[in-house]
């Protein structure tokens, strides 16, 4: 399986492994486009909310447009999605993005954009 894995005892908040996602995805530096989401924490630190590739998303759509990979990736077929948006509601980490200049969500792909835009090794990309 490909997935993220975080380290927020690294994470110095800069915000650019969203920047990084947002890019990628809709070709914009916008942190509320972005699959990974940095926030701060009471104490200083933060918290650093990726997606785990555990599968729930794909559980709860009724069109059966988010599948496994042969990685462990979950993907989303954009084309094919309704745009129902159930799969954001009940996304347990919060990170399947639903942007209003868009009829579907995105998630995150495993791409590892984030991973090298990270200048701390907050987040790092592993295959088990």
């Amino acid at each position: 399986m490909r997935r993220l894995e975080k380290d927020e005892s690294l994470c110095i908040g800069c915000h650019q492994c969203e920047e990084a996602c947002s890019k990628a995805f809709y070709k914009v530096s916008d942190p509320m486009k972005s699959c990974i989401r940095i926030t701060d924490k009471e104490d200083g630190s933060h918290h650093i909310a990726v997606c785990t590739q555990c599968g729930k998303c794909s559980e709860v759509c009724n069109t059966g447009v988010i599948t496994e990979d042969a990685r462990g990736v979950y993907r989303l077929n954009k084309k094919e999605c309704a745009g129902c948006l159930m799969c954001v509601g009940f996304c347990p980490e919060n990170v399947m993005v639903q942007c209003d200049d868009y009829l579907e969500p995105s998630k995150c792909t495993a791409c590892g954009l984030c991973v090298k835009a990270c200048p701390t090794g907050a987040i790092r990309l592993v295959e088990e």
